[in-house]
């Protein structure tokens, strides 16, 4: 019996269909976090503060079709772009694609349930959040957090079956 290649594995992210591209989104919400980026050094620094659309139940954004309308700085993934944001969690299915690696075995795709971003402490569900609309741009550093740049030890090898 022959098993079919994953789209992931076959596929260039530029070769994607619309939905393909779409369905690679894991929803863990990372890279809805508001980052600060050093001037000098130019590195990232993730926040626990969120995007004023982000739903912290969902982990998705509240109005994804008109986002750009409403968050004007919210940057669009591209096959582009992807290989070149630098601040793209380590587990972000985008960036282990063009990186030609696999997802991780929690991503609905491969375990097929969108609650495993969760369960294996993906997500940013259960965090302690503030949306960017109660925390002004000038106390942003007083939110720094490491987690959001981090594979959680859970989410990194699939548990055993029993």
């Amino acid at each position: 019996m022959e098993t079919k290649t994953p789209f992931w594995k076959s596929k260039r992210l530029s070769q994607m269909t619309r939905a393909e591209w779409e369905s690679l989104c894991d929803g863990c919400g990372r890279c809805c976090l508001n980052k600060l980026e050093d001037i000098d050094t130019g590195a990232t620094y993730f926040t626990n503060v969120a995007c004023k659309l982000f739903d912290e139940v969902s982990c998705r954004c509240k109005d994804y079709a008109r986002r750009k309308e409403k968050v004007p700085d919210c940057v669009k993934l591209t096959p582009r772009n992807v290989r070149r944001i630098p601040w793209l969690p380590p587990t972000c299915a985008y960036r282990l694609v063009a990186q030609g690696k696999d997802l991780y075995w929690w991503h609905h795709l491969k375990s097929g349930s969108r609650a495993t971003v969760h369960e294996a402490g993906v997500s940013v569900r259960g965090r302690t959040l503030y949306s960017e609309e109660n925390v002004p741009d000038e106390q942003l550093d007083r939110h720094i957090v490491k987690w959001p740049g981090a594979v959680p030890k859970a989410a990194e090898k699939a548990p055993k079956r029993r």
